[in-house]
This record gives C-alpha cells, structure tokens and sequence, in this order.
C-alpha cells in the first residue's frame, strides 16, 4: 500500500467512526468510501513560489456567509496536461492554504472547488501534491462553513487527482 492509499483508507475510517466527520449520521449508514482520481506522479511538484513584496491580508466569503481572513502569500506556476497555471498561494496561522476551482468543477470534482495544503520544501519553495486535494466539509453537508475559492484561482484545465466529487447511495 502506498502513502496516498494509506491516507486515504484512514480519510475514509474518519468519516464513518470520528464525531468529528462531516457527514451525517445517515451519510455515514451509507458510506462506502471516498472517491478519487487514481495517483498521478506528475501533479507532486516542488515548485518555487513567487514571494508577493506585499503580502496583503483579504477576507474570503465563506459558503455560510461568513469570512475567514487570509494573507495573500505569492504565486505558483506549473503546467497541467501543457498547459500553463498560475495560482495564489495564502497564508494563515495554520499555514499554507491553496483553494482551486478547476476545469472539472461541477462534472467530477465539487463545483465549488477543492482545497489543499502546501508544505515547506526548502528556501522558497513548496510540496505542491494535488493527489491530497480534498472537498471541503461544506461538499458533504451545508452545515459547514468553507472558504469560497477567490477568482484568481478558478482556472479552466482539469486538474485530475486527489477527490472527487461525493455522491451518497442515493444520488
């Protein structure tokens, strides 16, 4: 079993038996695991990130309505399937913080976007492992309150790992 097939078997085991799931008691009667692209090598990237010179703190609306504030940290550039993607990294007391709505929205992946969390990688740059991209908490119940991905990190290429999009028994 690989580190990716291990992680993702205990997601799974979190959501049915952990008090702290974000599926319902119904949901999780019916849960039979997660979806997910298979693992793709070529979407684990270390890449530089552009250090913005000025870091600007903004507040991103969240599925409730509410906000969540984050500092706008620098940009990343790669290419998915040859193509060209710039996106924003933030910033919180947590850490890195990398929300994305991609081509496949609304189709194969939650329409409004998934999240991933970025790692240190040396001076200057980030594990970058779009196989760990999750749905927010908001893609299983509306009780959750998430972070709406901001404009500049909606692009139109699919980005084909980590979740997809959660269907229950019934769906």
């Amino acid at each position: 079993m690989t580190q990716l097939e291990d992680f993702r078997r205990r997601k799974d085991e979190f959501f049915v038996k952990d008090l702290q799931s974000p599926l319902t008691p119904e949901q999780k009667q019916n849960f039979r695991g997660l979806n997910y692209f298979p693992e793709n090598p070529d979407l684990r990237l270390v890449l530089p990130v552009e250090e913005f010179e000025k870091k600007d703190k903004i507040s991103m609306p969240t599925s409730t309505g509410d906000v969540q504030t984050y500092t706008r940290y620098g940009k990343i550039k790669l290419a998915v399937e040859g193509q060209p993607v710039e996106l924003t990294v933030y910033a919180s007391r947590d850490g890195f913080f990398l929300p994305v709505i991609d081509g496949l929205a609304g189709k194969e992946t939650y329409g409004a976007g998934r999240y991933l969390e970025p790692a240190l990688a040396g001076r200057g740059k980030l594990l970058v492992d779009f196989n760990y991209s999750y749905n927010p908490y908001c893609a299983y119940n509306e009780n959750w309150s998430c972070p709406i991905t901001p404009f500049e990190n909606r692009i139109k290429i699919p980005i084909r790992a980590g979740e997809k999009i959660f269907h229950t028994e019934s769906d």
